[in-house]
């Protein structure tokens, strides 16, 4: 099977113009390697005209969403697969609202499975930021009366950020995570999952990150607005357009996952041609997702 390569949408409506071919699709990503059967273990199986599989030892059959981020979607596979094509290749984000509209299904319907892809689009921290890495944090929501800086005791969403940089300056990598106050446990986060112990650290002057150069090669010198750190500052700012402009409201319980989003497009600006099937195979071995894991009960 040929893999789908680009960003153009008349290509992809000709080449997925049915469920399916989405499903043709999935079954090559799924079972590319080997086939294992989730009941006996099996290895040998009979390929049907939906593209499932028939276990030849216990008989058991599992379509090629089964199991994955696809798993009992109930308005197509794809109208799925055209949500995540425009989720991977739009450089401004759709509300669930729009999605709604656009593919003819509910919001919440939309959100949910937007979520799933948001849940496929997180890093698996298996590649720590190298050589020179800026951090900081930041603050999304409204304006609060009193509150300035870093208030600990404020409403908004408390971020915080990182990037790495290549030899000439430009933004190599970014990542991102929602914390819960200002203080070095907190921001110890972001270096434990995304940033190496070898990596040249450039902070600001906050104290919260003092206790940790004991393990990371930190560097704290004054932000000075922002002069000093024009390139983390640039992309801070356009994550918060890129939020301030999409949705009127974020839950707490859903910020990293749209964090996850942005940061996977940035990271993969320069491989555009492959992004749409680099999500489809992190959704196929992805483990499924039910309704309470991805909603605020």
């Amino acid at each position: 099977m040929e893999l789908f390569r680009g960003q153009n949408l008349l290509e992809f409506a000709e080449r997925f113009k049915t469920d399916l071919d989405c499903k043709e699709y999935l079954s090559e990503m799924k079972w590319k390697n080997t086939y294992k059967c989730v009941k006996c273990g099996h290895t040998k199986s009979q390929i049907r005209k939906d593209y499932s599989r028939t276990c030849n030892k216990c008989s058991h059959t599992e379509s090629a969403s089964s199991n994955t981020l696809f798993h009992k979607v109930k308005f197509g596979l794809r109208k799925a697969f055209f949500i995540a094509f425009e989720m991977t290749t739009t450089t401004k984000s759709l509300s669930a609202s729009q999605m709604g509209v656009r593919y003819g299904i509910t919001d919440k319907t939309a959100r949910l499975f937007m979520h799933k892809i948001r849940e496929a689009m997180k890093s698996s921290g298996n590649n720590p930021m190298q050589g020179v890495v800026h951090v900081d944090e930041f603050v999304i929501g409204g304006k609060e009366k009193g509150k300035i800086g870093r208030s600990y005791n404020s409403k908004k969403k408390k971020i915080v950020c990182s990037i790495e940089l290549t030899d000439n300056g430009k933004v190599k990598r970014m990542y991102a995570l929602k914390i819960d106050n200002y203080s070095s446990k907190e921001l110890e986060n972001i270096f434990e999952q995304h940033i190496s112990e070898q990596a040249n650290v450039t902070t600001d002057k906050w104290r919260g990150y003092r206790p940790l150069s004991g393990e990371y090669k930190i560097t704290q010198e004054k932000s000075v607005g922002g002069v000093n750190f024009k390139a983390l500052h640039t992309m801070i700012h356009q994550l918060k357009s890129w939020l301030r402009t999409t949705y009127s409201w974020i839950s707490p319980f859903n910020v990293n996952r749209y964090l996850d989003e942005f940061c996977y497009r940035i990271n993969r600006s320069q491989s555009k041609n492959n992004i749409f099937n680099n999500l489809i195979e992190r959704m196929v071995h992805a483990d499924k997702k039910y309704q309470p894991e991805l909603i605020c009960s």
